[in-house]
């Protein structure tokens, strides 16, 4: 089954996945807006690194509560409240003004992004209830594409339109993604089953991470998928633009492109790769991706030339995000598909906070050329981990 037969056998995952590239490209359209803001207002390489936290640590914080959630209630009333939230909170931002401001941006980046995360947590519990096996897997495939895509692609487009139109027009066109996935969802029709239980939200919660301490393999499987975080370049591709490219491109162009380059590579890499992955050629998947982060490490003194290198970064980056996806969903039980998989959004997230900071801290002791060659060699690291964890899969 190839990805046009699986949206023409199933009309709903064709749908969903249209909701994901609107909803999804809405999510990250503003980020360039929001970078941009921060530099205009002089905020140093920390303001800029927390700024970027504030995008990921909801997903860390809300992941026990979340994924309760999400295996208590309607899932498709909760999605459509999700995405309301989004919607408020992006049109909040057009109250930012001034560097007094950025601790109230914070706070709604912390309020848009912890709807995001549950938003994107209840879609991955969703698509095993609807279709399972190979069809599983192409879907959490497109999935992938769309996420990567989205995520690289709306700062790419919203680099031009800040540059262009301005930092409040890029806002505003943000609020209508939202209003158009709104429209597209409340469209949709699916049928799960509901399993309604009396279990208070506490108990659900503690009997989530109890599934996981007695299924060790799940838990390693979420390590092993939070290696993908190494790739939290947003803070990397910020301080590169605010201090090594400004003199060649604006910055919010320079943030831009870079961006659309590795949406291009996130897009692309998994129709090269999907039929070419498996369970042993994983390994050499994750050693690739440690080499051509290095070999941008080695050309990040020219724009240019960053751009080709930066360009194999993303390559496979899907590839690793959705087949380590997989294998967790193949491995969990549907009854606890919520929450499993809103701890893995937290693993990953700390992961992605982590790589963060550590850019962060690190910028003001260490090159940025540095930094990002450590990161390199965090995927020769999670190779050896994965060819350890292979033999129990």
């Amino acid at each position: 089954m190839n990805y046009r037969e699986l949206l023409t056998k199933y009309p709903v995952i064709r749908k969903l996945s249209l909701l994901q590239l609107i909803a999804y490209f809405g999510a990250w359209f503003s980020n360039v807006a929001i970078y941009t803001m921060a530099v205009n207002f002089g905020s140093t390489a920390f303001a800029i690194s927390l700024i970027t936290a504030m995008h990921l640590i909801p997903a860390i914080l809300i992941a026990p509560l979340s994924g309760s959630i999400i295996d208590r209630f309607k899932i498709k009333s909760l999605m459509l409240t999700l995405l309301c939230i989004e919607l408020l909170m992006t049109l909040l931002f057009l109250t930012i003004d001034s560097k007094d401001d950025l601790w109230i941006l914070m706070i709604l980046i912390f309020i848009r992004m912890g709807s995001s995360s549950m938003f994107f947590s209840t879609e991955m519990s969703l698509l095993p209830k609807l279709i399972s096996g190979k069809a599983l897997q192409k879907a959490n495939e497109i999935h992938s594409i769309i996420w990567s895509f989205t995520y690289s692609a709306g700062m790419a487009v919203s680099g031009v339109v800040v540059n262009y139109l301005g930092i409040k027009t890029a806002i505003i066109i943000d609020a209508f993604f939202f209003v158009a996935a709104i429209i597209l969802f409340l469209n949709i029709e699916f049928k799960v089953e509901i399993i309604h239980t009396n279990e208070k939200i506490r108990t659900m919660i503690k009997d989530g991470f109890l599934y996981l301490k007695n299924n060790k393999i799940v838990l390693h499987l979420l390590f092993l998928h939070s290696s993908v975080g190494l790739t939290s370049f947003d803070t990397l591709v910020t301080l590169l633009a605010k201090n090594e490219y400004k003199y060649v491109i604006a910055v919010p162009l320079s943030i831009g492109i870079t961006n659309a380059v590795r949406a291009f590579a996130l897009m692309i890499g998994p129709f090269f790769i999907t039929n070419r992955i498996n369970k042993d050629s994983l390994t050499y998947i994750f050693v690739f991706q440690g080499f051509a982060i290095i070999l941008w490490s080695f050309l990040q003194f020219n724009f240019y030339l960053a751009l080709i290198s930066l360009f194999f970064t993303g390559f496979v980056t899907t590839t690793i995000w959705s087949y380590t996806y997989a294998l967790i969903q193949e491995k969990v039980e549907h009854k606890y598909l919520g929450r499993v998989i809103s701890y893995n959004d937290m693993i990953f997230m700390i992961s992605n906070v982590s790589t963060t900071f550590f850019i962060g801290v690190a910028a003001g002791f260490f090159s940025l050329q540095l930094i990002t060659f450590i990161l390199g060699l965090g995927f020769f690291a999670f190779a050896i981990y994965y060819k350890w964890l292979k033999t129990y899969l």
